[in-house]
């Protein structure tokens, strides 16, 4: 029997620390060179837990709560490479429940660390591990294995209410190119592009001219999904945290999608470095694999002749990573240097000059 009192301050907290917060702030990307395109940054690395997943962990335990799956004292479980856990572990500590995070033996040890300052444990399996034994605990620890990879693309509204998409359009309302050509987004769980892929249609802009570009790294199963069908599974581990996954999510639905990129993870650490140059503070590398999508796509627009504007996101800050992405040995042990090197001057032209030719 659900302990309905305490669920019903349970949401309330929820409800009362979203309250507290502003919404993210979208940074307007000043490119000289690409007159007459605008580039836009949702800068998600600024929530509580620093980054977009906050957003995802919040409707998680929402979701989770109203379904009776969580109750007093409930052990929370998830599998996370670790922003999600992150977030959730700041939740579960707020709402006073013990949280283990179950995170693929490799994962940043930054990440490991806020997920223990927020009072979470953490416990390393191989990657192709993490969903079977989040399971296994649940079921020992008679908790809930929260599962974001299942229930992000329900978790929350993409009709509106203060989701990701709905912000990012009231956002550009005022700006000169208020209706996006393109939104771009990393697939990861794949809930954050099932939501703005839906809400695009939903509301309209999709039929105004807004279009949903995913992007997705080096082995990372999504693309080849996406273009081809076939194996939902593939036997390769991605450099990039967060968004490059072994098998296709449940919550991916290329349905949504208007087009996917796949994106060299060189060229993804070569515009991490160039914007956090820019912004003057460190990102992540699924950032620089959005924003080579949006860079991508500017180029097509420009050929074609057109105007407009593209959004992405500013998924985590770089601190997370500085014992890998931003630490030159680590692209050294990788034998990524030299390709770093040459999509960097690639930046650097396309800054100069706006004109973009990609490294071979």
């Amino acid at each position: 029997m659900c302990n309905s009192r305490w669920i019903a301050q349970a949401i309330r907290k929820i409800d009362a620390d979203f309250n507290r917060s502003a919404d993210t702030h979208l940074i307007k990307q000043e490119l000289e060179a690409l007159d007459g395109i605008d580039l836009y940054l949702k800068d998600e690395s600024t929530h509580p837990t620093g980054s977009l997943k906050h957003r995802l962990a919040r409707s998680l335990f929402l979701y989770a709560l109203c379904n009776g799956w969580i109750d007093e004292g409930t052990p929370i479980i998830e599998s996370s490479s670790g922003s999600t856990a992150i977030s959730e572990a700041y939740f579960a500590r707020l709402l006073g429940l013990p949280f283990i995070a179950v995170v693929p033996e490799g994962t940043a040890q930054e990440k490991l660390a806020q997920i223990e300052f927020y009072g979470g444990r953490c416990h390393k399996v191989a990657p192709a591990d993490i969903y079977s034994e989040a399971q296994r605990l649940a079921e020992e620890l008679n908790g809930h294995y929260m599962d974001q990879f299942t229930y992000a693309e329900r978790a929350t509204d993409w009709r509106g209410n203060n989701n990701i998409a709905d912000a990012i359009f009231q956002q550009m309302a005022l700006e000169r190119f208020p209706e996006p050509r393109w939104v771009v987004m990393s697939a990861g769980t794949g809930g954050t592009s099932a939501t703005i892929g839906r809400y695009l249609r939903y509301s309209s802009h999709w039929g105004g001219g807004s279009r949903l570009c995913v992007v997705d790294p080096e082995n990372s199963v999504f693309y080849d999904y996406y273009q081809h069908g076939g194996s939902p599974t593939l036997n390769a581990s991605s450099r990039i945290e967060g968004i490059g996954r072994p098998r296709v999510e449940p919550s991916f639905i290329p349905t949504v999608i208007d087009e996917m990129m796949q994106i060299p993870d060189a060229a993804s650490l070569a515009a991490m470095e160039f914007l956090s140059r820019k912004l003057g503070r460190k990102i992540g590398a699924s950032t620089g694999t959005n924003f080579i999508g949006m860079v991508r796509l500017s180029q097509r627009m420009k050929q074609d002749g057109e105007q407009g504007s593209l959004v992405t996101l500013i998924c985590d800050s770089g601190e997370r990573y500085l014992d890998t992405y931003h630490n030159p040995a680590w692209l050294e042990q990788q034998g990524l240097s030299k390709q770093v090197q040459r999509w960097a001057e690639s930046l650097k032209q396309l800054e100069a000059e706006g004109s973009w030719v990609e490294p071979v």
